[in-house]
């Protein structure tokens, strides 16, 4: 069991560096409220692990703290309308990341009246069992706002019953003053979020943890710890970075180091930022959903550098315009600080969950990475580390994509903190080949995984088809034995085989009928063959007898004919002798 008090030493970890801090002047002003953008585009995908499912569709009007989607049955981690709008598009959007990929992502326009929906605020937790408490946190969306943005649900869920619980103020990172910021202003919250944190975890104490280069943090945080009842313990350590990582930050506190391939919860500790204290404060007591976080917007360019409540969804581009950016040529555009941060492509990409700080300094500021150079093996790497790796053995294993060698040699304990980078003399870019290396390994484990799968199933059914033959053939064995010993049985009593005598049966039926069938057809075909011959014959004595009478008529029609045109001659030579003897007569008289 761990045990802290306010006097228990302070431990160290390997390497660490100490880079400049610039925290100022973002950090000099209160933390204000830029105008809202006309546009919002909120990525469904905000934290690690899968999506929840959208529960919205183009053309929808939603308000404020309405969901966008819900945890669905892969129980993702769902987001909310930052503000009242419509709908316009459900679309493919260029996400907050480094690979500069696009992902599905909700745009709303605002409509500039910030109207609230409906909400729940939970109360009395003591009425409340700690399953309802998480499945309210999950379905407010709150999660890690340390960087990660692990889902606060799932992290308490499997670490119940710890020793100590770590609130994390530390933000050791140059130029980031996010943390900073909400612990003076928001003191009272971090705590009731702790409070509440402590209950849902049982942990036995509660250590809040503020670097020394942050005094106005530290005397809030003080003030609001003495007028509390809790028995919190503040402990301020040194400013060395990266102190703020979570494995650092529990070995400086516990003198405990997190054994490799283990979660801190194994060894009895938990570790939650100050802001997702504070988000889990505002959803349970206000009934507010994770709808905006505490920005730092800083770097040269930038003619008002400040920290700012930005709801999530806000194109970079409108935060910047919104405090005075004048950009450079090339003007390079970072989210985070300048050790762990990435250069986004474009500043339409949207403010998420994990954005603690965007940066835009100057080319005399920052300057660019020159071209990399070959490795001088000067071990600078290696002794800044401080997870206690080999950098430069971890780089020539990357660039050879020996994965198993980099399993070897713990790539996985690498928490990105930049330090090897930033001793660097040949200016190598250690970092990014760390995780594009741990991108690569994750799309292998993916592959297996799926590998294994098919390879499961088709195992599962090769032996479901096998046992489902075993099946059908001692069935058939136990069926050809019984009716074995049943034929065996009726010789022996000299009975009748009752298959045999119904298969008999059956085919004496089959036969009469087939009996039956046939001789009535085939009398029947013979009449109707006699039949069909006499009708034949009796047409053909008709036509003989039509051909006769019509020869016959035309016979007769001839001699008729014949006999009118003798008697026609005769007449008309009976007319001329006439005619003659009148003449001749005619003649004599005169």
């Amino acid at each position: 069991m761990i045990e802290l008090t306010t006097t228990s030493p302070l431990h160290t970890f390997p390497g660490g560096i100490h880079p400049p801090e610039r925290k100022a002047p973002a950090n000099s002003t209160p933390t204000k409220r830029l105008p809202l953008a006309d546009r919002l585009y909120v990525s469904l995908r905000q934290h690690s692990g899968l999506i929840a499912e959208l529960c919205v569709s183009v053309g929808d009007r939603v308000t404020k703290g309405q969901p966008l989607s819900k945890p669905g049955v892969d129980n993702g981690l769902p987001v909310h309308a930052p503000t009242s709008g419509v709908i316009t598009a459900i679309t493919e959007h260029p996400l907050n990341h480094p690979s500069a990929l696009t992902g599905p992502t909700v745009c709303i326009e605002v409509d500039h009246l910030d109207e609230w929906g409906a909400r729940e605020p939970l109360g009395d937790l003591s009425t409340l069992s700690r399953r309802e408490i998480l499945n309210y946190l999950q379905t407010m969306g709150i999660a890690g706002l340390g960087g990660a943005g692990f889902p606060t649900a799932r992290k308490i869920a499997g670490a119940q019953g710890i020793d100590v619980l770590i609130i994390n103020g530390v933000e050791c990172e140059p130029y980031i003053a996010a943390d900073d910021r909400l612990m003076r202003e928001q003191s009272q919250g971090i705590l009731r979020g702790s409070k509440i944190l402590q209950e849902l975890t049982a942990a036995k104490q509660v250590v809040i943890a503020i670097e020394d280069n942050k005094p106005e943090a530290i005397a809030a945080m003080t003030a609001a710890l003495s007028t509390d009842n809790s028995d919190f313990i503040l402990r301020v350590i040194p400013t060395r970075y990266p102190s703020g990582g979570e494995k650092q930050l529990i070995q400086i506190l516990t003198g405990k180091q997190v054994p490799a391939n283990q979660l801190p919860a194994d060894i009895g500790v938990l570790v939650h930022n100050v802001g997702t204290a504070f988000a889990i404060a505002k959803a349970v007591d206000a009934g507010e959903p994770l709808l905006e976080r505490v920005v730092t917007v800083t770097g040269e360019t930038v003619a008002e550098p400040c920290t700012a409540w930005v709801p999530i969804g806000t194109p970079v581009g409108h935060v910047l315009q919104s405090c005075g950016f004048k950009a450079e040529p090339q003007q390079r555009v970072i989210i985070g600080g300048p050790m762990m941060g990435y250069t986004i492509p474009s500043l339409d990409v949207p403010v998420t969950k994990t954005t603690n700080c965007i940066l835009a300094p100057s080319a005399t500021e920052l300057r660019p990475a020159d071209e990399e150079m070959a490795c001088i093996r000067c071990g600078a790497c290696e002794q800044v580390c401080p997870a206690s790796l080999l950098p430069q053995q971890l780089q020539w294993l990357a660039k050879a994509k020996d994965y198993d060698g980099l399993k070897q040699h713990h790539l996985a304990d690498c928490i990105e903190c930049g330090a090897c980078a930033y001793v660097c003399p040949s200016e190598i870019p250690l970092v990014y080949y760390y995780r594009q290396a741990k991108a690569q390994i994750r799309e292998q484990l993916i592959e297996q995984q799926k590998s294994e799968i098919a390879r499961q199933r088709f195992e599962a059914r090769q032996a479901r088809l096998e046992r489902e033959k075993e099946e059908r053939l001692e069935k058939h064995r136990k069926a050809a034995e019984a009716r074995k010993a049943a034929q065996a049985a009726r010789a022996e009593s000299n009975e009748e085989d009752p298959v045999q005598a119904a298969l008999a049966r059956v085919k004496a039926r089959k036969a009469a009928q087939e009996e039956s069938a046939n001789a009535p057809a085939v009398d029947d075909k013979k009449d109707q063959v006699a039949a069909a011959v006499a009708r034949a014959k009796a047409r053909k004595a008709q036509r003989e007898a039509e051909q006769s009478s019509e020869a016959e008529s035309a016979a007769d029609d001839k001699k008729a004919q014949v006999a009118a045109a003798v008697a026609r001659a005769k007449a008309r030579k009976a007319e001329r002798e006439a005619a003659a003897q009148q003449a001749e007569k005619n003649g004599e008289d005169s």
